[in-house]
C-alpha cells in the first residue's frame, strides 16, 4: 500500500502540479511569475499556438517542439523520441529514468484538437489569450493543458535530480479526436514501440476536478468509457419535379424516423463505476435530486418512475444511466426545384460498456420503424473492459486529493465521451482518467466556443508541487 501511495503521489502530482486549488481566493499571479511558472506558460502557449486540428493542422511540429524543450533541458536523445508515421502526424515519447525497481507508469495526452473557426469565437482560438483570469484558446483544456504540465514537470524533475523508483513515461500522441481512426497515434505506438510505452498503469484525460461557485465539489477518476459508434441512415427515392409533390418523400421519411428516435430512450443500466458515481454524487446534490438518485440505484425502478424521469432530464446524469443515440449530421436533396432522391443522417451512439453492439443497431431499426430507412454502421467499435476500482489506487488518489483539493470527494466516473484509454486497456495497461484540471461544472467549453482554463488552477500548483518530499513521506 505504501509503495502504491508513492507511485500515485508521483503520478497524480505530475498531472496536478499546475492545478492545486489551495488558495481559491487569490488572484492569478500574472505580474510576478516564478521561472518555473513562466516556463509552464511558455510551453502551454507554444502548444496552443501550433495548429494541430486533426483534419487540417499538423501535430508533428508540436511533438518536435516539445522534444526540443526536453533535450535542451538535458534529456538524452534515447529518452526523447519523435515519430512521424504519416505526413502531418507526430507522436512524442519521453522518459524520466528512475531506479528501475518497479514497472514504469505512463502519462498520456493528445496533441490534436477539434476545429475552431475564428468567426465563432470572441478571441483568436489559435493564440493563447490571457483574459479575465482565464487562458483562452483551442486545446487549453482538451488536451494541451496535460501535455504542457507533463513536459514542464519532467524538466523540473530532471533539474531537481528527482529519481523515482520507476521510470515515468510521457506519451504525447496524435489523432485522439478521431478515435485514432487511421491507427497513427496510440495504436501505432502500441504496435511499433510497445517497449517504449509499456507500463504498470496509465493516467490519461477524462477525470477533472469539478468546481461549483469556485469551490471543489468532486475529484473524478475515470475508469471506463462508453463505446462510440456511428450509423448512417439513408432513404432513397426516384425523385421528380417539385411542382408535382408526392407523399413518398425521402426527406419526410427520414425526418419521421428521426422524430421517433428523438422520443426514444434506451433502458437504464448501472455498472460498478456508475453505481459508485451516483452513490457519491447523491451526497453532493440537493434533497430532491439526492432522493431521485437513491431511488434509481436502489433496485430496478419502473422506467416511467418520476425519479428516473427527473434524473434523465439532466444530460450529464442521463449519459451515465443508459446508451444514447443522437442525430448529429443531416443532408438531403440535390436541387431546390426537385424532389429529393436521397436523404441521409448520421446518428452517433454512445454505448454502455458490455452492451452488445448488434442489439443497439437492432434497436435503432425497430425505433425508426420504416423499412425504407437503411441503417449502416460506420467503422468498427473499440470495446474495452473497465479498469478495476482498486481500493489501493482510489485510496492513494484520495490521499493526494486531500492535499490539493481539501474536502472534494473522489468520484469514479464512466466517460460518456471517448479517449485513447480504451486502446491501452485492451493492450493490458489499466488506465485511469485523472487530469487534475479544475473547472466549473456548469461551464464546460471543451470542443466549443471560447474554450478556456482558469489561470489560478494553472499556477497555484507550482507552489505545492514539490513531489519528491511528498513521495518520501510514503516510501
Amino acid at each position: 500500500m505504501r509503495r502504491l501511495f508513492s507511485v500515485i503521489l508521483a503520478a497524480i502530482a505530475l498531472v496536478s502540479a499546475l492545478v492545486s486549488w489551495t488558495s481559491f481566493g487569490e488572484p492569478a499571479r500574472a505580474q510576478s511569475r516564478t521561472a518555473q511558472e513562466q516556463l509552464a506558460v511558455d510551453i502551454y502557449k507554444q502548444l496552443v499556438e501550433i495548429n494541430t486540428v486533426t483534419a487540417t493542422g499538423d501535430t508533428a511540429p508540436a511533438a518536435g517542439a516539445m522534444a526540443a524543450r526536453l533535450r535542451n533541458a538535458g534529456f538524452g536523445e534515447s529518452d526523447v523520441q519523435v515519430f512521424t508515421p504519416a505526413p502531418r502526424k507526430g507522436n512524442l515519447v519521453a522518459r524520466l529514468r528512475g531506479t528501475g525497481a518497479r514497472k514504469p507508469i505512463l502519462l498520456l495526452a493528445h496533441l490534436d484538437v477539434v476545429e475552431a473557426r475564428r468567426e465563432d469565437w470572441s478571441v483568436d482560438p489559435f493564440n493563447l489569450i490571457e483574459k479575465d483570469g482565464y487562458f483562452y484558446g483551442r486545446g487549453t483544456a482538451d488536451d494541451k493543458f496535460m501535455a504542457a504540465a507533463f513536459v514542464a514537470n519532467l524538466i523540473r524533475y530532471l533539474q531537481e535530480g528527482y529519481k523515482p523508483d520507476r521510470d515515468i513515461i510521457v506519451a504525447l500522441e496524435t489523432d485522439e479526436e478521431i478515435l485514432d481512426r487511421d491507427a497513427l497515434g496510440i495504436q501505432w505506438l502500441l504496435k511499433n514501440h510497445r517497449d517504449l510505452i509499456d507500463a504498470e498503469f496509465a493516467l490519461n484525460e477524462g477525470g477533472p476536478v469539478g468546481l461549483k461557485n469556485g469551490k471543489p465539489i468532486r475529484n473524478s477518476v475515470q475508469t471506463s468509457e462508453k463505446v462510440s459508434l456511428s450509423y448512417q441512415l439513408e432513404v432513397k427515392n426516384r425523385g421528380g419535379h417539385s411542382s408535382l409533390p408526392t407523399k413518398d418523400n425521402a426527406i419526410y421519411r427520414l425526418a419521421g424516423g428521426l422524430v421517433r428516435l428523438s422520443n426514444f430512450s434506451f433502458p437504464f443500466k448501472l455498472n460498478e463505476t456508475t453505481r459508485a458515481y451516483f452513490e457519491r454524487t447523491a451526497e453532493l446534490e440537493g434533497e430532491q435530486v439526492a432522493a431521485d438518485i437513491r431511488s434509481v440505484i436502489s433496485g430496478r425502478p419502473d422506467p416511467a418512475s418520476l425519479s428516473l424521469v427527473r434524473l434523465s432530464a439532466n444530460p450529464v446524469y442521463n449519459a451515465q444511466l443508459r446508451t444514447t443515440c443522437v442525430a448529429t449530421m443531416l443532408e438531403g436533396g440535390h436541387a431546390y426545384n426537385a424532389l429529393p432522391q436521397i436523404a441521409r443522417a448520421t446518428v452517433n451512439c454512445r454505448i454502455m460498456p458490455g452492451e452488445p453492439v448488434d442489439e443497439v443497431k437492432a434497436t435503432l431499426v425497430r425505433v425508426l420503424a420504416d423499412d425504407r430507412i437503411d441503417v449502416t454502421q460506420i467503422g468498427e467499435p473499440v470495446l474495452s473492459a473497465p479498469s478495476a476500482l482498486h481500493e489501493e489506487i482510489m485510496g492513494a488518489i484520495a490521499k493526494v486529493s486531500a492535499e490539493f483539493w481539501p474536502g472534494a470527494p473522489i468520484v469514479p466516473t464512466m466517460s460518456a465521451g471517448a479517449t485513447d484509454g480504451s486502446y491501452l486497456r485492451n493492450a493490458g495497461i489499466p488506465t485511469y482518467g485523472h487530469s487534475g484540471l479544475a473547472g466549473d461544472v456548469d461551464d464546460v467549453r471543451v470542443h466549443g466556443k471560447d474554450e478556456r482554463v482558469l489561470m489560478k488552477s494553472f499556477f497555484d500548483g507550482q507552489e505545492v508541487g514539490r513531489i519528491p518530499n511528498a513521495v518520501e513521506e510514503f516510501s
